[in-house]
């Protein structure tokens, strides 16, 4: 296939119907037929996860209209904390009391036939279990980021929505917003001129990196079901080092910087250059990566070749970085005639994005927002381009995943576009964990070049757990 031609929409096409084929349905039953929610219809909504981060998902679907009707979370704590929490918004009218409450997702799922949708809202590493399951009992569903733990994974929950039919979205807020149809926009209309090479940077790891040996045992508290938390995940002891935070930076829970936040620096950069397919990803520097937990700093560089975006234009081969470390330890280089007071990217230069194109460059924030043509002199006299992607009502995924339930249309960060762009950032952690630069065989799901990466491409499951 001419690479020029070769889009995300089309490089996993085939590789997603041969899995949707093959994948199965829950207890071996076939799915329930979907049918779209009328706009009057109320979206019964569940919750796989009510604490922290999954307590703001839940609060985002039900300002979104949907009506709760059921809680699980491993702590069984939580969700009494978040019933307390939302009762005392005085900004909510309806309250929430004696919702029931489970510890075990398939217990809740199995009892409450009258669930529409769920979030999935757990760490990493359950993201695919919990989502397949869920839509294979005929569940939209709104997955955190990254969408899956390992490249199969992704494949897998692109497969299982499409042959389900469910509403889908991904939890990189940002790419719901103004900011990155603005940062198209702009590209699209050649503001920066052919763009060659993107940098990307965030200050994470926040979170304990870098650990070679597991932590030791400590007992398991009593509000927590540690067998339901591991999920899938080989056995370990429990240890406070694990959980409910700290777990990103442990490789068989979570993703490390890159899956943290990815998802939302490099989003930009993925839907206005339509990346699509990297032909290898490299390991420029990374210290302390080992086996059990990610670096505490990392760059890599990832290599695109020419391409033809889905709205027309073609697009040069591209080199994407990405910067990464500890409270801002790792920033990269600032480019040449800007001043050092002006903020690259947002929250002070500690994330973002900048373009360099032919004829200038351009920068915006952590979720895309507020893109800046530089140098600002260059531009001064500059006529932004009209808009040309409609714009979501109030920059909402909840809305805007509540809008597909009702209407069957596609969410922003549907699957199939998270899909692909997760895929990606997982290529990172498998040069970051192999050590190695690595080639890519997209059609056949492969690292062509390290056997060690290759192992990683896929994941085994503790017995008792399983994908379907």
């Amino acid at each position: 296939m001419d690479k020029s031609k070769l889009t995300r929409r089309s490089f996993l096409a085939g590789a997603a119907a041969t899995i949707a084929a093959g994948c199965t349905t829950t207890k071996g039953k076939a799915p329930a037929k979907i049918s779209v929610k009328s706009p009057n219809e109320m979206v019964n909504f569940a919750a796989i996860a009510c604490g922290g981060k999954g307590g703001s998902d839940v609060n985002g679907a039900l300002e979104a209209g949907c009506n709760l009707v059921a809680l699980c979370d491993v702590d069984k704590n939580n969700p009494g904390k978040w019933m307390n929490a939302w009762n005392q918004n005085p900004k909510n009218e309806k309250k929430y009391e004696n919702i029931p409450s489970y510890q075990d997702y398939r217990i809740m799922l199995e009892k409450h036939k009258d669930i529409d949708a769920v979030n999935v809202s757990t760490p990493d590493h359950m993201h695919a279990m919990i989502a397949i399951h869920a839509m294979n009992m005929g569940k939209h569903v709104y997955v955190q980021k990254p969408l899956a733990h390992s490249i199969e994974e992704c494949r897998m929950m692109e497969a299982v929505a499409k042959k389900n039919k469910v509403a889908t979205q991904m939890g990189n807020q940002g790419h719901c917003g103004d900011g990155v149809r603005e940062v198209c926009e702009l590209i699209w209309a050649g503001a920066i001129g052919d763009v060659k090479k993107v940098v990307t940077w965030t200050d994470r790891p926040i979170w304990p990196q870098s650990i070679p040996e597991p932590l030791p045992a400590e007992p398991v508290p009593d509000y927590l079901d540690w067998n339901v938390w591991l999920g899938g995940a080989p056995f370990r002891d429990y240890n406070k080092g694990y959980a409910p935070f700290n777990w990103r930076g442990w490789w068989d829970f979570g993703c490390g910087a890159l899956g943290d936040m990815a998802c939302h620096i490099m989003d930009p950069a993925n839907w206005a250059l339509t990346l699509g397919v990297p032909t290898s990803v490299e390991v420029v520097m990374q210290e302390g990566c080992n086996t059990q937990t990610g670096p505490d700093k990392s760059v890599l560089k990832y290599e695109f070749p020419e391409r033809m975006g889905e709205h027309g234009k073609k697009f040069p081969a591209v080199s994407l970085e990405w910067w990464d470390g500890r409270a801002g330890n790792n920033p990269p280089p600032r480019p040449e005639g800007i001043p050092a007071d002006y903020e690259l990217g947002s929250e002070r230069g500690k994330c973002g994005t900048l373009f360099y194109g032919s004829k200038g460059m351009l920068t915006c924030g952590t979720y895309g927002q507020k893109p800046r043509l530089l140098p600002e002199a260059d531009f001064a006299s500059y006529k932004k381009p009209a808009q040309s992607i409609a714009r979501l009502e109030d920059e909402d995924p909840y809305l805007d995943w509540v809008k597909s339930i009702k209407s069957g249309k596609p969410s922003a960060s549907n699957f199939s576009y998270a899909a692909p762009f997760t895929e990606i950032i997982l290529l990172g952690n498998l040069a970051l964990r192999a050590g190695t630069s690595i080639q890519w065989d997209i059609k056949n799901m492969k690292v062509t070049n390290s056997a060690e990466a290759d192992k990683l491409v896929r994941k085994t499951y503790r017995e008792g757990w399983k994908l379907g």
